[in-house]
């Protein structure tokens, strides 16, 4: 089984998210596959190494001397991995394609470890989701990260971070909103083919909110512009400007006090972030470094 760290990797996943589907969606397979790797596991060792319970996953004596031996090669692993990259390593640009809010607000923090991991430079592009997969489609780029998961053959996708979406305004307002409160905003909304504005649409309709009943303002495609515009509208305005945002894209300025955000009531605007790449490169060390690099960051 040691020549195979693949169903130890998933073993790894499954405790360390404490569920099954949880270690499905970061590894992008199916969870019957992480079944059967665990099922696998237990039948070359010959003993039960996790316990399945209603509030989780419980480790068996076993599991956790296994955990401990899976997470010693893990580490031997990343720092081999290094040492190949050295012997194989080639001077050329590793391109990386990027939505808006990751390409412009999380990913520029990580640019500087991934050269070095890598060891060579770093390309990266902003565009829409399904822009960025055409991209990676045609082999322009070397790895994704996208707010969808603009789904294709030949390519693989990982779950990533979790982002919030909000409604903010350059003034305070209230912290949860009902559908009442939407109409009483002026809006400054994203274009029609933005990821945010499909889910703040769905939203919308199960609040039964008609959007057509908004006075909008304006209809911009970046947001960072949406952001500027809002800062430096009138502040004392009767009517608030608002758009709807991820929290990624204005934490410093909600931090700052320049920008206040809130809640639609009773409805969390949650999406995932993902990575993606062509299936034929799985074992192409440079993504694979680059990959497990962006799954190792906790907090983002």
């Amino acid at each position: 089984m040691l020549n195979d760290f693949a169903k130890l990797e998933t073993f790894l996943m499954v405790i360390k998210g404490k569920s099954f589907s949880k270690a499905s969606a970061k590894l992008g397979i199916s969870q019957p596959a992480v079944t059967q790797q665990i099922k696998f596991i237990e039948e070359y060792l010959g003993t039960k190494v996790v316990d399945r319970k209603k509030n989780g996953i419980i480790l068996t004596k076993e599991g956790e001397d296994l955990y401990r031996i899976a997470t010693r090669l893990e580490k031997a692993i990343l720092s081999s991995e290094k040492d190949l990259l050295k012997i194989i390593n080639k001077d050329f640009t590793f391109s990386i394609g990027s939505s808006n809010a990751i390409g412009n607000y999380i990913l520029p923090n990580y640019l500087g470890e991934i050269k070095k991991r890598i060891n060579n430079n770093i390309y990266m592009n902003v565009a829409l989701s399904a822009e960025v997969i055409d991209q990676l489609e045609d082999k322009k780029i070397d790895l994704a990260l996208v707010e969808s998961p603009v789904f294709r053959d030949g390519i693989t996708y990982r779950e990533w971070v979790v982002d919030e979406l909000v409604v903010f305004s350059n003034q305070p307002i209230k912290k949860h909103l009902s559908a009442d409160d939407l109409l009483c905003f002026d809006w400054i909304c994203r274009d029609e083919n933005s990821h945010t504005r499909k889910l703040t649409s769905e939203a919308f309709e199960e609040m039964e909110v008609q959007c057509s009943n908004f006075n909008v303002l304006g209809i911009l495609g970046s947001p960072t512009a949406i952001k500027e515009a809002i800062m430096f509208a009138d502040r004392n305005s009767e009517r608030p400007i608002v758009s709807v945002m991820s929290r990624h894209v204005i934490a410093q300025e909600l931090k700052e006090g320049r920008l206040f955000e809130a809640r639609l009531k009773n409805y969390k605007l949650e999406r995932s972030f993902y990575i993606a790449y062509l299936k034929d490169r799985k074992h192409d060390a440079f993504v694979d470094n680059v990959v497990t690099f962006l799954l190792s960051i906790n907090k983002i």
